[in-house]
């Protein structure tokens, strides 16, 4: 079960992401600490009532501006959202929506990411594969013919001048891009595969939403073994301010 996100916000303006804090939830309680990186973001500033910076912010309810980025229960759309996520109804909780969905509104500049955890000696994140709307069609099309459990492969985007850590998403044969590996995971999965070496790390296809909006078209799954002096996310702007 996921139980810790890390927040990400989009400086308005020179687009550079930053993560500005970690919302866990522990022992009934929601807790909301800001990050260094929130610290080091020039223009940031702090959610409403959560200030200042080196607070640390509980509450037994989630706090609204996560709240609202959940899909009511009442839309008559909701099921399909669901299915969508690859999530089920009397499973779910609010943190596991939020990592599947990103939490993004079209409103505002935030992002939601979840802090993977070692389970069973494994290293595992399931995301939905990002860019497929710069896609050419005939990409696209192939994305659509894939099906569950199909083998992706990754590609190292050095040149890539948003991201010098990017990480493409392939097909085999013949082989065509499918995506990108979200942004705030792939300097982690670059040191996994050093670490472990390319053939000790899987990814894979979860489902196929034929009829979901591009953003949840793609759902995968990184898988490998967790090294033993591995820890996520370890560079100081994740860390918490206090």
């Amino acid at each position: 079960m996921i139980d810790e996100l890390i927040l990400a916000w989009q400086n308005p303006h020179n687009r550079e992401w930053l993560p500005v804090g970690r919302l866990l939830y522990n022992n009934n309680k929601y807790i909301f600490k800001y990050t260094i990186g929130a610290k080091r973001a020039k223009d940031f500033v702090p959610f409403g009532r959560m200030t200042p910076l080196d607070n640390s912010h509980e509450s037994e309810e989630l706090f609204p501006i996560f709240k609202n980025r959940l899909l009511q229960k009442s839309r008559p759309e909701y099921d399909d959202y669901l299915n969508w996520l690859g999530l089920e109804k009397d499973k779910i909780t609010p943190l596991e929506e939020l990592a599947r969905t990103r939490g993004i509104r079209a409103t505002d500049s935030l992002q939601l990411f979840p802090i993977p955890k070692k389970r069973n000696g494994k290293y595992e994140v399931t995301f939905f594969s990002h860019g497929i709307r710069h896609l050419p069609p005939i990409y696209i099309e192939r994305v659509n013919h894939l099906n569950q459990g199909n083998k992706l492969y990754l590609m190292r985007d050095i040149q890539n001048k948003s991201d010098v850590f990017a990480l493409a998403l392939r097909t085999d044969d013949p082989p065509e891009i499918v995506g990108y590996c979200p942004k705030f995971f792939v300097k982690d999965f670059g040191r996994l595969i050093d670490s472990n070496g390319a053939d000790k790390v899987e990814v894979s296809v979860v489902k196929v939403n034929l009829k979901s909006p591009l953003q949840f078209k793609l759902l995968c799954k990184f898988s490998t073994i967790w090294p033993a002096e591995f820890a996520p996310f370890e560079d100081e702007i994740f860390q918490t301010i206090i």
